[in-house]
């Protein structure tokens, strides 16, 4: 692949309408002061989540244990939180409910897939869903106007100076930000170019810290609060789950030997080492999961390095794929907390007898360097010079 060079999009100016997307967090809260203080008109919007389905679980001080995960109960303190900074700095607000839509594309999907055996990542599809979908459906609904639509993710949009995989076609891109060790690039890969014309991020040249300088100086409560956790804590892990009963199987090693029984697939994922409850005489991690089996499959560290792996459900900027033979080098990103490292992208052919069930197009990426825990479910992302070039889910690692 030639190199290419990217230009940053311009931020909102004085007088642009400005959608601000607000969870009641100090990067969300701060993006809209920062507007606000530009000069721009500023609309807020919450997205309404939570449904009241699963109770409360307080800890020793009574106060609900996992309020800043963005599915909770502690939503309704966000909200009124929300409605008060909007109040104090004159801001415009809304609530829209997307429960309906979160429950069936991010809840039913997390749990489908762990019981598919298979390790999902929620906050993936909530923002290309949720965030970057339903919540501006539903303002789209109420009949609001914006120029912009800006969130408090450190990530840039760019667009490439010259067309992409050969085409004149420059679609608006995803971009690491300044404070590398707060990029979200990751979660937000798979909202699309169209999307993504419109949406600014205006904290991508500002690091952590100074964000929460930033907000203390403006005395926002929010610098005062935690920051977000996962989309739900594990105290609702059970609970989520118990729609269904869990079916208890043998866990095995490579060779099949039964060392022990599991509580149900769904509480496994690819390199768990804790709660296995087996005794082998040597450290053993969950290898992989045979859900067709209902088997849990352990092995030594070293057994769970992986040289390659097969992707399907892939989606690249503006919808242009590489062409047929094109072969790529890039840095893959296996997981959240995985640093980007060097591989070579190219179609994959299903070899004869592979019954593995794809969606869509399959693409192989070799890794340089055997990976470990490689997990099908979690998403493999594309990067070439710090910019998203594409992305799609671990259908299976090749050992």
């Amino acid at each position: 692949m030639t190199e290419i060079t990217y230009t940053s999009q311009e931020l909102p100016k004085a007088g642009d309408t400005v959608l601000v997307g607000l969870s009641g967090g100090v990067d969300s809260t701060l993006t809209a002061l920062l507007l606000k203080e530009k000069g721009c008109r500023v609309i807020g919007v919450t997205m309404s989540l939570w449904d009241g389905s699963i109770v409360e679980i307080k800890n020793d001080t009574n106060r609900t244990r996992i309020k800043e995960a963005c599915y909770g109960p502690g939503e309704e303190e966000n909200i009124e939180e929300c409605t008060k900074f909007c109040k104090e700095h004159g801001i415009e607000y809304h609530v829209v409910d997307v429960k309906e839509v979160y429950k069936e594309k991010v809840l039913e999907y997390f749990k489908n897939e762990y019981r598919s055996g298979r390790t999902p990542n929620p906050c993936i599809m909530c923002n290309r869903n949720i965030k970057f979908g339903a919540m501006l459906d539903a303002v789209e609904k109420l009949g609001i106007k914006y120029d912009y639509f800006c969130t408090g993710h450190y990530a840039k949009i760019v667009r490439p100076d010259t067309g992409l995989f050969g085409t004149d076609e420059r679609p608006y891109m995803v971009s690491g930000a300044t404070d590398v060790s707060k990029d979200q690039t990751y979660f937000i890969y798979r909202v699309p170019s169209s999307i993504l014309q419109k949406v600014r991020f205006p904290l991508a040249d500002l690091k952590k810290s100074e964000v929460f300088e930033l907000a203390r100086k403006a005395k926002l409560e929010a610098a005062n609060r935690e920051e977000s956790q996962d989309f739900v804590g594990e105290e609702y892990r059970d609970a989520l789950f118990a729609d269904k009963p869990s079916i208890p199987g043998d866990i095995i090693d490579l060779d099949g030997h039964i060392l022990g029984r599991h509580k149900g697939i769904e509480h496994y994922t690819i390199g768990q080492r804790k709660g296995l409850e087996v005794a082998v005489g040597y450290p053993v991690y969950v290898h992989s999961i045979d859900a067709k089996n209902n088997l849990v499959i352990l092995a030594k560290n070293e057994e769970l390095d992986s040289t390659a792996l097969v992707a399907d459900d892939f989606v690249w900027p503006g919808n242009i794929e590489p062409p047929e033979g094109y072969i790529f080098e890039a840095l893959v990103k296996i997981r959240l907390a995985s640093r980007p490292v060097p591989c070579k992208v190219s179609r994959y052919i299903p070899e004869e007898g592979d019954t593995t069930e794809y969606n869509g197009q399959t693409w192989l990426i070799e890794f340089e360097t055997p990976q470990r825990a490689v997990a099908p479910g979690q998403s493999a992302v594309l990067y070439k010079d710090g910019v998203i070039m594409g992305g799609g889910i671990i259908s299976k690692s090749l050992k």
